[in-house]
């Protein structure tokens, strides 16, 4: 690939990038720090492909706005950070009820509350199990580079369209306010099911209802059978995660969005040094690839969660892995000065190995 063809850009201008290739049709959205580059790259560029940008008065307003555009079968999308995304969970849960596509950016920073705009992975709860109301999921990709920003906010707006419900892309600060060169592709033909249920307003055919209240007899827990079997095919066929030197690893280190590149060095130092570990890093949080850790688990018995928090993902570590693997786990809350060095990581590994 020509070096002439990559940009250089932010985390976050990738993210914007890829959802105008992707065909986004209209964004809603609020600033907040630190994912303000997205609405203001959108704000310049969205029009000039014949989009729709609005800046909406408020979080709340913008995930309804989302609601409103996928309901008339368009490609919308919203992002937000920690603060933003509290106030969109009404609007993704009724989403999610509607059988809605839409996608959602969570630019991470620390909480809760107002918290601050250090980097954090403390939303990965909140993303991964329904942080609205009700039994619900939705798809959860998380980039670890510029380039990933970028193909998988693509990959968000198909799956989505899809399985028709929201996909959130997670990233952090880091992620969103990092420049790293990337080559920005075409957008790969998809075949996608047609919006046959989108509403039409009066222009005639038949009339399409978008809603999620079921009050017939059995028709809520009939429809939430169907959400369940939804999820149980994203696992069987969306699963996506990266596997680096576990084929002989005594020790496996697992990590999401920038840890696990800050993990993948440390790993390298510890192989270096003569240390059989290896790394797993799970590309979707929601459906998490739990076949691909319980059968790595099968030969590796001992494994290191790190992750910038006090501790979520190894929860799914811990049920995902064979019931006689031990899960320790490393972590760092936010705050100045938050991230791990590999120096700081290969201590931690060499105390588990």
């Amino acid at each position: 690939m020509s070096a002439l063809k990559r940009k250089f850009v932010k985390g976050n201008e990738a993210v914007a990038m890829a959802a105008i290739e992707a065909g986004v049709q209209c964004y809603f959205g609020y600033p907040i720090t630190p994912q303000s580059d997205i609405p203001e790259y959108l704000s310049r560029e969205l029009p000039k492909n014949g989009g729709t940008f609005i800046q909406v008065e408020s979080e709340i307003g913008a995930i309804n706005m989302v609601l409103g555009a996928s309901a008339c079968g368009v490609r919308a999308m919203t992002s937000s950070s920690g603060p933003g995304i509290s106030l969109k969970q009404e609007g993704i849960s009724y989403m999610a009820g509607s059988e809605l596509p839409g996608v959602i950016v969570d630019i991470m920073r620390s909480g809760p509350g107002l918290g601050g705009i250090d980097a954090s992975q403390a939303d990965y709860h909140q993303a991964t199990k329904g942080g609205g109301h009700g039994g619900y999921r939705i798809i959860v990709l998380a980039p670890n580079s510029a380039q990933e920003m970028y193909d998988l906010t693509m990959l968000a707006f198909d799956l989505s369209d899809q399985y028709r419900m929201p996909a959130m892309v997670l990233a952090d600060s880091v992620l969103g306010q990092m420049k790293e060169s990337i080559v920005p592709n075409p957008r790969p033909k998809v075949d996608l099911p047609a919006k046959d249920w989108a509403v039409r307003g009066t222009g005639g055919g038949q009339q399409h209802v978008v809603k999620s209240l079921y009050l017939g007899d059995g028709e809520m827990e009939k429809f939430h059978w169907k959400m369940h079997a939804r999820y149980q095919e994203l696992a069987d066929k969306e699963a996506r995660w990266e596997a680096f030197a576990t084929d002989d690893a005594e020790l496996i280190v697992t990590a999401f969005g920038c840890t696990s590149r800050i993990a993948r060095t440390a790993v390298e130092m510890a192989r270096a040094e003569g240390l059989k570990v290896g790394l797993m890093r799970p590309v979707t949080l929601f459906p998490f690839p739990k076949k691909a850790y319980a059968d790595l688990s099968s030969h590796c018995k001992k494994w290191l969660t790190i992750e910038l928090s006090t501790g979520q993902m190894v929860d799914d570590v811990r049920l995902a892995v064979a019931r006689d693997a031990e899960v320790e786990f490393y972590g760092r809350p936010p705050g100045a000065g938050s991230l791990p060095t590999p120096e700081e990581l290969f201590t931690q590994i060499k105390k588990f190995c």
